[in-house]
């Protein structure tokens, strides 16, 4: 018989994280290419195909890690890092959704400059991703986790910069201020949600040096 193969979970992580840049480019092309909210069937559908990889990714892992003798890192944190990256796919994917469902009729000009700040988050994290499973040698590693943390904080900035902008600007114009506020929640909440897998990266990092 064979050698059975052994399941690498590094790998599956990896797969996880290019999918979630992989997400952030298609919201980049979407808010650069808007011209209707009916019109973005192709890229809903685009997203959720990228989604449901991420779930298959998250049904391999733990599938196996309930029966695999031995884990590379804790069970518990395995779960923990699937679930942390399903979550940047899934926010991402409710982006878009949320364009479409508000039925928006003109893109908000701060829209693409989140969406970028959501890719970089996305490819910083990917950077730290692929070397994730050196993190115990890597003298890298640190830093590549630290450049997720600046995508994150510039988004906060730049979330109280737009939500005031909005408040300021349109506030004879209440439901505008409302749903647009309502779209930089959910922008902003992608760059949280990188900065959250960073942070169970770290912690697998400190719990098994």
């Amino acid at each position: 018989m064979g050698k059975k193969h052994k399941f690498d979970y590094f790998d599956a992580f990896e797969k996880h994280s290019k999918l979630a840049v992989a997400e952030a480019k298609l919201l980049v092309e979407t808010i650069e290419q808007f011209t209707e909210a009916s019109a973005l069937h192709d890229n809903m559908q685009k997203a959720h195909e990228l989604e449901h990889e991420g779930d298959l990714i998250n049904h391999e892992i733990f599938k196996t890690v309930a029966t695999d003798f031995i884990t590379p890192v804790d069970r518990e944190d395995i779960i923990e890092m699937s679930q942390a990256l399903d979550d940047i796919v899934d926010d991402i994917e409710d982006v878009m959704q949320h364009f479409y469902m508000y039925d928006i009729h003109f893109m908000h000009p701060q829209a693409i400059e989140f969406a970028k700040l959501i890719k970089g988050s996305c490819e910083a994290l990917d950077d730290a991703m692929c070397d994730f499973r050196n993190f115990k040698k890597s003298k890298n590693f640190k830093s590549l986790i630290v450049k997720v943390h600046d995508h994150e904080e510039q988004a906060d900035q730049l979330y109280i910069k737009v939500i005031r902008q909005l408040h300021v600007e349109d506030r004879e114009n209440p439901m505008r201020v409302l749903v647009w506020s309502k779209l930089f929640d959910s922008m902003e909440a992608c760059c949280d949600a990188c900065e959250r897998a960073s942070d169970v990266m770290s912690t697998i990092m400190l719990k098994n040096v």
